[in-house]
């Protein structure tokens, strides 16, 4: 019928421009303000005016073949909190006889590419739930009462459709929910006070009795920009930390994503694993994905521990460049890997994977380092290792060109940055401090008094070494890759230089 109506409107508005024109009336005005209309009308639906563009996007609905809980790696603490918090849409009358007040919502936070998405979705295929998916940015329009009005739409759709498919409840989740979560500061975005107030309203409206039950899940990278109502005890009742997974994670997430792959018999996830520390799950679907191609692109029937070493060094590193090095940049660039992996190796024997001349992104060469196994705490030696580490490259270009070069510069970034920690954890000279309440040439002259000592410490280890530089440099420089165990072969054979 709205198909026929169109065409209607379209023959009957000529018709009548004709008979206006034959009967003698000016029909020019009445074009032009049908002519504005229109084009205010299709203005206002391009720019996502009312709700009409809003209502036409079709729902995510997971079945009960979609994700499940099973399919998420590296989470398994977030996992049995979520699974606690959803209980009370699956064991209503276990929680009812107790007096549980069931939850509204669920915020789900940590850094990008940790699951976040994926334990929402396994969330609906846990609870048999209807699942709406959305977008914070979704609500954001320039016109007041728009974000509102969606917000609205997203909670009548989560009913309706689990009204439609027989479902006992829904879930919704907003992803990026900072986006209209924000702190309010009492200015003039008016259009985000209101779309945050719908949100609140709604989820104080949520009706644990009512059936479908709705439960809101959100996400975002940064908590601490939400506004405290949306916070507060009876909104987002339960706050799940979905961090990077350990060791154990994310030889798991490795797993899943190696399902559809042929590996060679080689390949050992649980050294890929040990090798990966710090990578989300997403940078280690990233690395399996990446070997693949790497394995294509030689032609090889299996993926080989080669195109997987390949791949982490592209996630980490980025895609390989072009860059052309002069054949002293190329010597000075191997001298500086060297004194990182020297000095690495001999304040952590095992550390280092590899060492390569290969340009990647905006380095020219770079030292991959074997963790060896997952740390959160780090005592004042440990991190006085890892600034000489830091400094090795810079210490070993003074030892053989007498200066440094702007290669250096990300490095002292990293030093600088080991230097600060250590003064806010009270691992320095000046005690345990307010920095607030340092002048500012005291944390200066305590600075410049660790980084020297640490530098000549480090010049030291690497000048005992120098036999070391004189016999990897020329395997560095034709090979312009080094194994970790082709490089201790060199450190164990060489020795310090005797005085």
């Amino acid at each position: 019928m709205e198909r026929y109506g169109k065409e209607i409107a379209l023959g009957a508005i000529p018709a009548l421009l004709l008979f206006l024109a034959f009967a003698g009336v000016n029909a020019a005005p009445l074009v032009l303000a049908g002519t504005a209309l229109f084009a205010a009308f299709a203005v206002v639906r391009m720019r996502g005016g009312g709700t009409a563009s809003f209502r036409k996007r079709k729902p995510v609905a997971e079945k009960n073949g979609g994700m499940d809980f099973g399919d998420v790696g590296g989470q398994e603490r977030a996992k049995q909190e979520l699974k606690e918090a959803l209980d009370f849409l699956i064991r209503r009358d276990e929680i009812r006889r107790l007096g549980i007040r069931p939850l509204k919502g669920i915020l789900l936070t940590g850094p990008p590419g940790t699951g976040k998405t994926l334990l929402a979705r396994a969330a609906a295929n846990y609870t048999d739930s209807v699942f709406l998916a959305a977008s914070g940015s979704e609500f954001v329009e320039m016109y007041v009462g728009v974000g509102a009005s969606r917000v609205r739409d997203l909670f009548r759709d989560a009913r309706q459709l689990a009204e439609k498919r027989g479902k006992r409840s829904a879930i919704i989740f907003i992803d990026e929910i900072d986006a209209i979560g924000g702190k309010r500061d009492g200015g003039q975005q008016r259009e985000y006070d209101q779309t945050l107030n719908q949100l609140l309203t709604e989820m104080d409206g949520i009706d644990a009795e009512r059936e479908p039950r709705i439960l809101l899940i959100a996400a975002t990278n940064r908590p601490e920009m939400l506004d405290p109502a949306l916070l507060r005890p009876g909104r987002f009742d339960r706050l799940i930390e979905v961090g990077l997974p350990d060791r154990e994670g994310r030889l798991h997430i490795l797993r899943l994503h190696a399902r559809n792959k042929p590996l060679d018999p080689s390949v050992s996830l649980e050294q890929l694993a040990g090798e990966t520390y710090g990578f989300s799950g997403a940078q280690l679907e990233s690395v399996m994905n990446e070997g693949a191609i790497y394995a294509m692109r030689e032609g090889s029937p299996t993926i080989r521990p080669h195109h997987l070493s390949m791949a982490v060094d592209k996630v980490m590193m980025g895609e390989q460049t072009d860059r052309e090095a002069t054949r002293e940049e190329r010597r000075r660039v191997a001298i500086h890997e060297l004194g990182h992996a020297i000095v690495a190796e001999c304040l952590r024997p095992g550390s280092v994977s590899q060492i390569s001349l290969s340009p990647r992104g905006r380095a020219l060469g770079y030292v991959r380092h074997n963790p060896g196994s997952d740390q959160y705490l780090y005592t004042k030696t440990h991190l006085e290792q890892q600034i000489m580490i830091a400094l090795g490259g810079a210490a070993a270009e003074e030892l053989f060109f007498g200066e440094r070069s702007t290669g250096s510069r990300g490095d002292f970034d990293q030093a600088l940055g080991t230097v600060s920690l250590m003064m806010e954890s009270g691992l320095t000279r000046l005690g345990i401090i307010d920095r607030s309440m340092v002048t500012k040439e005291q944390l200066m002259h305590e600075n410049a008094a660790i980084l020297n000592d640490l530098m000549q410490r480090t010049r030291n280890l690497l000048d005992e070494r120098r036999a070391v530089f004189d016999r990897a440099l020329d395997a560095l420089l034709r090979e312009e890759r080094l194994s970790g165990d082709d490089f201790r072969a060199l450190l164990a054979s060489c020795g310090r230089r005797t005085a």
